[in-house]
């Protein structure tokens, strides 16, 4: 089973993404026990908003993309698929922006985090 579609190119000499490089080359650096750690920690972090929101109709997270400046919707397994992939090859995954999501049912990683910290604070001083 695989985490991400197959290449529908694969083996084609008229691939036309071929003369892009090599995707397995030393394009990026080795992470950094740090970024292995944060890497972790997002991980952790997800299971708690996915846990706590989910029930609330949330399926997952809408993230700002640096790179083409539009908003990303990844569902909780879609993201956390992501965040293994980067852990495990040290490269972030091609992205494309969802199709047609509704922003009703993603929120940003802040929003998450406030969510799940007011949660644990009701929780302890409750």
């Amino acid at each position: 089973m695989h985490d991400e579609p197959l290449d529908p190119f694969h083996g084609d000499p008229a691939d036309p993404a071929a003369n892009l490089g090599d995707p397995d080359g030393d394009e990026f650096d080795e992470l950094s026990p740090e970024e292995r750690e944060d890497l972790m920690e997002d991980l952790g972090e997800l299971e708690v908003f996915q846990v706590l929101l989910s029930p609330r109709g949330i399926r997952g997270l809408v993230i700002d993309c640096q790179d083409c400046q539009e908003p990303h919707y990844f569902d909780w397994d879609l993201l956390r698929g992501n965040l293994r992939h980067l852990l495990d090859s040290g490269r972030p995954r091609v992205h494309e922006p969802a199709y047609d999501p509704d922003p009703d049912h993603y929120v940003s990683w802040e929003y998450a985090r406030g969510y799940s910290d007011a949660v644990a604070d009701l929780a302890e001083n409750g």
